[in-house]
């Protein structure tokens, strides 16, 4: 009888033993990063279109994150790293899908901290079929950029070398910022910029209206009421 209650004993301890070890396996999965963070599987490199380790691919799988504050009293959630954007990987699936689009030969793409420019060549010279182009373009690189992103465009071709000049400065060259916004300008005055976003922003997804009037991120809204004399010759 000793004998078998030990057995038994043995075996349960067994499998506890086992159950804490998965669990404790399950739990290393779920909370790897920082305790907080439950995860479906391990987070993956923004736009890694490669097959992860268990041959799945990657595009088919749905992504799902769930975050709880920590059962530590006054321990703070590190927001380092929180959101990383791959710029160059950005500017190759704008570039890779415009010129996907009907009408668009070539197009270089600069993606910065929040603006995207984008230079692109078309056989198109009427000023509808440009503004249609310009729309579709634009729409192009807001689907792919988070939602602060200001985009611009042009299909000036002389333009184009001028936005790979800018690739070549990098965020850290003395006067990029004002090089950048030249360049935005110049942009602004020779190419159409397509449909405003919403009722609430202009073509490029800045903010319009006087209670966002002249905000210091939206230094290029002086040129709204141009781009909407052009909108209106187009009939857009």
């Amino acid at each position: 009888m000793n004998k078998s209650i030990l057995t038994i004993s043995v075996i349960g301890l067994t499998i506890i033993g086992a159950g804490c070890n998965n669990n404790g396996a399950a739990t290393g999965e779920l909370f790897h990063d920082n305790g907080n963070s439950i995860n479906v599987s391990d987070r993956e490199e923004l736009y890694n279109n490669e097959n992860d380790t268990n041959g799945q691919d990657r595009t088919k799988r749905f992504g799902y994150v769930r975050h709880q504050k920590s059962p530590i009293m006054g321990e703070n959630i590190s927001t380092e790293n929180m959101y990383t954007l791959d710029r160059e990987k950005v500017a190759d699936a704008i570039s890779k899908m415009s010129v996907s689009l009907p009408n668009v030969d070539d197009c270089a793409t600069l993606v910065t901290g929040e603006e995207v420019l984008i230079s692109y060549k078309t056989g198109e010279k009427d000023e509808k079929a440009r503004f249609e182009i310009a729309d579709q373009v634009k729409k192009t690189a807001l689907s792919v950029v988070p939602r602060w992103y200001h985009v611009y465009v042009t299909d000036d071709p002389a333009l184009m070398r001028d936005v790979e000049n800018l690739a070549s400065m990098g965020a850290n060259v003395d006067n990029a910022s004002t090089a950048i916004g030249d360049t935005i300008d110049l942009m602004l005055d020779s190419s159409p910029q397509g449909r405003n976003v919403d009722a609430g922003e202009n073509p490029n997804g800045e903010m319009i209206g006087d209670k966002y009037e002249l905000q210091d991120d939206d230094v290029h809204r002086t040129n709204h009421d141009r781009q909407q004399k052009r909108n209106d010759t187009t009939g857009n």
